[in-house]
């Protein structure tokens, strides 16, 4: 007998969608226009254009390709990653230009406000592999919509309060997206995960495609570490440093999998996942990196604490904390991030001559991770008990993972 799928989504997902596009058409007919002037970041429009695609396709391709890796998941990994980030920019440029609003009364969109929104929906992308397979489309465009405005509500706390740089505030995303991500897997936890579900699996194809987004982002990765950098010394830093970071945590994460590994074999998720925890860690420490040493020993350092993490974690925060991580966030991107946090509080206060200076950064440091774990926990848990509502009609345990439960494929077609 043929199983049963989940329902239309005619009714569940076109009005949201409808209604929310529509709306955000008004506003930007409304309250927004086209910065005329050709200098984005002190640099020419054709300068800055290709950071700009660099940054789409780690958003769109990488993080797309990259959730692909179960195997009758694919179609959603990547079409919903392409259906969030859409809608989830196009909010966040608004957010992002509440404070030109006010004082212009028009948003202004140039290629930087169109960027630095891609960065916010990020660590909405980064947030939803934690329940990627286990919820529906309407779930995931509640998520991202919730998570990118608390992102950039922790941004302008982060940077009126604690007088923060606009990049380090962005590049915190790695740790918001983690935190919020637990919770909602936490608050969404699912009896039985511990067995792990009928299709949470992969096999060679759906591996072999989800290696191809770890390569997108490993080969962009740099721009979207340095694309907001102000000045061309620091963005050459920038650059030279994430890809040295990048490249010492992918030799790593190859010896420590080997050396974990019973059979001495690669373990090609791991590979994916902790090769990339270099980029993360350096992109939340760039701003105080001086010399290439500095990004290659952070890369290390991560890769290290990632596939441990990654090893043991995982099963470990499913057991004692009911949190059923999909796509191992944590240790892609929480512990590396928590690294590039620690890295830089230790080089600040290396170069710092003054120790008033050093405790007064210290303390403001510390206080900066506070707020942005406590915003991202606060938000996520009220997310995740809102997603958790019956009224979403999430999918059954045995529709978990499953491409059918959504897509139309011919030759597999369920007639009702």
């Amino acid at each position: 007998m043929a199983p049963k799928y989940a329902p239309s989504l005619r009714s569940r997902l076109a009005p949201p969608l409808l209604f929310l596009q529509t709306g955000f058409i008004v506003i930007y007919a409304l309250y927004t226009e086209t910065d005329s002037n050709v200098q984005v970041v002190g640099k020419k429009f054709r300068d800055f254009y290709p950071e700009f695609q660099d940054v789409n396709v780690m958003v769109i391709l990488g993080f797309g390709f990259l959730c692909t890796f179960l195997v009758r998941h694919g179609y959603s990994g990547s079409g919903f990653n392409l259906l969030v980030a859409a809608m989830a920019t196009q909010w966040a440029v608004i957010l992002n230009g509440i404070e030109s609003w006010h004082y212009s009364g028009k948003i202004r969109i140039n290629l930087k406000s169109l960027v630095e929104a891609e960065m916010c929906t990020a660590s909405a992308l980064i947030s939803i592999g934690t329940v990627l397979g286990k919820t529906n489309p309407v779930q995931l465009i509640l998520i991202a919509l919730l998570e990118v405005t608390a992102f950039i509500l922790n941004k302008w706390l982060l940077q009126t309060l604690l007088n923060i740089q606009p990049l380090s505030s962005i590049m915190l995303l790695h740790v918001f997206g983690t935190f919020f991500g637990l919770m909602l897997t936490w608050i969404n936890y699912r009896k039985g995960s511990e067995q792990r579900f009928e299709k949470e699996k992969f096999d060679r194809k759906s591996g072999l495609f989800s290696m191809l987004g770890t390569l997108f982002l490993w080969m962009f990765w740099p721009s979207f570490n340095s694309v907001l950098a102000e000045s061309p010394g620091r963005k050459s830093v920038a650059v030279c440093g994430t890809y040295l970071a990048l490249a010492v945590s992918a030799v790593t994460a190859a010896a420590v999998s080997v050396l974990s590994n019973p059979k001495g074999k690669l373990n090609p998720i791991l590979i994916q996942s902790c090769g990339l925890a270099g980029g993360v860690a350096v992109g939340v420490s760039m701003s105080v990196i001086q010399q290439p040493w500095e990004a290659m020993i952070i890369g290390f350092s991560a890769a290290v604490a990632s596939t441990i993490g990654f090893q043991y974690l995982k099963i470990h925060m499913l057991l004692a904390f009911q949190c059923h991580d999909t796509c191992a966030i944590l240790s892609t991107h929480g512990l590396p991030g928590l690294l590039g946090w620690l890295a830089h509080l230790f080089l600040q206060i290396k170069d710092s001559d003054d120790h008033t200076t050093a405790i007064r950064f210290a303390v403001f440091h510390i206080c900066t991770l506070l707020v942005t774990i406590t915003v991202s926990v606060s938000t996520g848990f009220l997310t995740g008990t809102l997603i958790n509502l019956k009224i979403w009609r999430p999918p059954q345990n045995r529709k978990c993972f499953d491409d059918q439960s959504f897509w139309e494929f011919p030759n597999l077609a369920v007639y009702k």
